[in-house]
């Protein structure tokens, strides 16, 4: 489990085909320090296994539905990439709750100045939208982000100048694909307001059926 609070940004420096996938190192210095070998690390939002530890870097291997729901089938050598470390039991809970676990990608449809501040536009995949809500959070690419605007599927995401300068963020431009996740407290939310519905359903059905005498 992670906060969405970037404590580092990599960069891809080499890329592996094998099988299923892709074996990806990244460079890396300050989270280098403590990590280990099979310890989780959310790279641009993703929950990935590490699986060796090198002076400057590790690696990590991208396969299946990670491929398939995420920015990483297009990764490319030399992009810059969020990392968090697993959140430990100790630590502030700074951001919000992320998996790590992609529900799909979004585009960025606008980048605008506002004073110190950035306001971003995403366009997120229409299945998501019920589970975005005003101030409500969101992670892309990794990062905790507050929701300060919504229009359909378009998410308006205000970015702090810290946020700005200390993530890939300020990186992205107009057309960029970034990594979405929604706040896993809204799809529980929605899985118990459908079990409720379902079940009311369920018990008209039952109460019918004796008025009709079965």
């Amino acid at each position: 489990m992670f906060t969405g609070i970037v404590e580092e940004i990599g960069k891809i420096s080499i890329i592996k085909a094998v099988a299923g996938g892709k074996r990806i190192r990244i460079s890396a210095s300050g989270i280098l320090c403590d990590i280990s070998v099979n310890d989780s690390i959310c790279v641009n939002g993703v929950c990935l296994t590490v699986i060796n530890i090198e002076d400057n870097g590790f690696w990590v291997d991208a396969v299946g539905a990670t491929l398939e729901k995420s920015t990483f089938n297009k990764i490319q050598l030399s992009s810059y990439v969020n990392l968090e470390r697993a959140l430990k039991f100790s630590d502030r809970l700074g951001g919000h709750i992320v998996q790590g676990h992609i529900n799909g990608t979004g585009i960025i449809t606008g980048i605008r100045k506002l004073g110190d501040n950035y306001q971003i536009t995403v366009n997120v995949p229409g299945e998501l939208e019920k589970y975005l809500v005003d101030e409500g959070s969101i992670a892309i690419d990794g990062i905790s982000l507050t929701i300060a605007g919504l229009n359909g599927s378009d998410v308006g995401i205000s970015v702090i100048p810290h946020t700005w300068n200390n993530t890939t963020i300020r990186f992205k431009h107009v057309g960029s694909m970034v990594n979405i996740e929604i706040d896993i407290l809204a799809k529980y939310i929605d899985k118990l307001i459908s079990n409720k519905k379902s079940n009311q359903k369920k018990n008209l059905s039952e109460d019918l059926l004796k008025e009709l005498g079965y």
